[in-house]
């Protein structure tokens, strides 16, 4: 997963969500829950690359970012509860997977299993 439209297109797959452009900006695309309107996933062109702004449990935080260069602390949102990923092809494509539905699961405030 190296595209913006590949980020959508796989957030997308999520049930019950739609993606939004809330700051009136393309460079910022949001996946939000149609009930609740929160957002699991910030999509945006930063450096020259895509970067995906996922939740996830503070206790795999750092597992994330240790395990994989382009897993920073999140850019603009709380730190502790969000990473940075960036998509530059050196994380594996399941792993990325496993990051966007941990962070739908936390955000819809269903317990994530996938990590586990």
């Amino acid at each position: 997963m190296r595209t913006r439209e590949e980020a959508i297109s796989y957030c997308l797959k999520m049930p019950d969500v739609f993606e939004d452009y809330p700051f009136h900006d393309q460079n910022w695309t949001v996946i939000r829950m149609k009930d609740s309107r929160k957002i699991f996933a910030w999509i945006f062109e930063r450096e020259g690359n895509i970067w995906v702004n996922l939740k996830t449990d503070p206790q795999w935080r750092d597992f994330w970012r240790v395990t994989y260069a382009s897993v920073l602390p999140a850019y603009h949102l709380n730190k502790e509860h969000w990473n940075s990923v960036i998509l530059d092809g050196s994380i594996p494509e399941k792993e990325i997977g496993r990051m966007i539905e941990e962070s739908y699961d936390l955000v819809r405030g269903k317990k994530s299993s996938r990590c586990t």
